[in-house]
């Protein structure tokens, strides 16, 4: 069975990317806009997923240039093949390019990047007043079509039980890390008490070895800076967070162990050490 049961796993939710903002973390009412899928955007997430499933593994043999295999080697080690490792990789740099395309076709006819001021263009407010902008929207849309997709490579090439985004609780001094189910972030961001949230984590991808759901060989998240010719980067956290002066990837990498990688259109980005 290559993904963890309905109960250990994460639906692909409703969720807010901050792209460029440090927005980590949750409070009562600086979690970030509550964005809203249109039924548009939730069919496509099935097609960009379709065209995923498309692209051949024609890249796989290339293993010598797969990030998985240079800078993840125990990947190799758990699928023990190098050009299975290397087709993980393809496509899941495919499911985030489809996501960018599919994205970009919800707001542009002829498919088109946005331009800096667009992505900076205000489309809404949340309920504490703050500016939802296209670059927020475009995000928030991506996330969805590039995790659907991400989920249907992972059930059919990942050996082990894998998480889409699932929420941690992470107790840096303790070095002590904990599940949020899903129910009850819904409760909570339902009640309005996401402070109950501080300082919690929730990585688009946790791949992990065995059953122990608290340990990934990889965390993965999606990144699609807009504009397109902005590099993708880890979200830092801000001084109001327990994990002041650093960022996403490094506190991933503290939490659940293992390597943290970006993926964007432009590719897997190699982590930081």
């Amino acid at each position: 069975m290559h993904s963890a049961p309905d109960s250990e796993r994460w639906p692909v939710p409703l969720r807010f990317v901050c792209l460029g903002v440090t927005c980590a973390v949750l409070t009562a009412c600086a979690s970030g806009p509550t964005l809203r899928l249109d039924t548009y955007t939730v069919g496509n997430a099935r097609h960009a997923a379709a065209l995923a499933e498309g692209i051949a593994a024609q890249g796989a043999t290339r293993v010598g240039a797969s990030i998985l295999v240079q800078y993840a080697p125990v990947m190799l080690a758990l699928m023990q093949d190098h050009n299975a490792v290397g087709e993980l990789d393809e496509r899941l740099k495919a499911c985030a390019v489809h996501a960018d395309e599919r994205g970009n076709a919800l707001f542009f006819n002829n498919n088109r990047a946005p331009t800096r001021a667009e992505c900076l263009e205000e489309l809404a407010q949340d309920e504490c007043g703050r500016p939802i902008t296209r670059a927020m929207r475009l995000g928030q849309q991506k996330h969805v079509l590039a995790l659907e997709c991400a989920r249907k490579v992972l059930e059919e090439l990942w050996p082990a039980p894998f998480s889409i985004e699932q929420r941690y609780r992470f107790y840096p001094t303790a070095r002590f890390v904990e599940t949020i189910s899903p129910e009850k972030e819904a409760s909570i961001i339902a009640q309005g008490c996401t402070e109950q949230l501080w300082g919690s984590i929730k990585p688009d991808i946790a791949l992990h070895a065995d059953r122990n759901l608290l340990k990934a060989v990889l965390t993965l998240d999606f990144k699609f800076p807009c504009p397109d010719t902005n590099p993708p980067r880890w979200t830092p956290y801000g001084t109001s967070s327990p994990y002041s002066g650093k960022d996403q990837g490094v506190i991933y990498k503290e939490a659940l162990g293992g390597r943290a990688m970006m993926i964007s259109p432009r590719g897997i980005v190699v982590p930081h050490e």
